[in-house]
């Protein structure tokens, strides 16, 4: 608890320089964690099209597998793309736009993977279970990632701008 006091202090005294920096910062950390998962999807679903399996599959499980591939490969764009920006308008007094920007592309990038993502659950329990456990199985992930994030955070948003009790002790954090 007394660490959290000294990090709202200090929060309080940060210029605008200190807090657009940490900002980036904070944005770039959280986007490193999102890239490597959607990495990782990314050359698993790459790799699934080049076995024998992949040659036996429904024509369902390749339209899914597509629309997986597809999704995987917005997401690693959308989710880079902050680095990107970062690193092409570096020292040009663009930072503030950069953060807006940047956290746009990564929420939009995040959508991207969730979306991916389940159309992973929903090919590989195709495979395993047939038709309807797969869709029952895949609504759960969907379902799953749509709550913890989105639903959530949004809803906890929401309250904090109508009046609600917050913890935050600056508006960015």
């Amino acid at each position: 608890m007394a660490a959290e006091t000294e990090d709202r202090a200090a929060a309080r005294e940060e210029t605008e320089h200190e807090r657009l920096t940490r900002n980036v910062n904070e944005l770039l950390q959280e986007l490193r964690v999102a890239q490597a998962g959607v990495q990782f999807l990314f050359g698993f679903l790459l790799a699934v099209a080049f076995t024998e399996p992949y040659a036996r599959a429904t024509t369902f499980q390749h339209v899914v597998h597509l629309v997986a591939v597809l999704f995987a490969t917005t997401a690693v764009a959308l989710l880079s793309a902050p680095a990107a920006w970062h690193r092409v308008l570096f020292r040009q007094g663009e930072r503030p736009m950069i953060i807006e920007v940047a956290n746009r592309l990564a929420i939009a990038g995040m959508v991207c993977l969730a979306v991916a993502m389940t159309c992973t659950v929903l090919l590989l329990t195709d495979e395993v279970m047939g038709n309807w456990g797969a869709i029952v199985i895949s609504v759960f992930a969907a379902a799953l990632f749509a709550t913890l994030w989105f639903v959530l955070p949004l809803r906890r948003r929401w309250r904090n701008n109508n009046g609600g009790p917050t913890e935050a002790a600056h508006p960015d954090a």
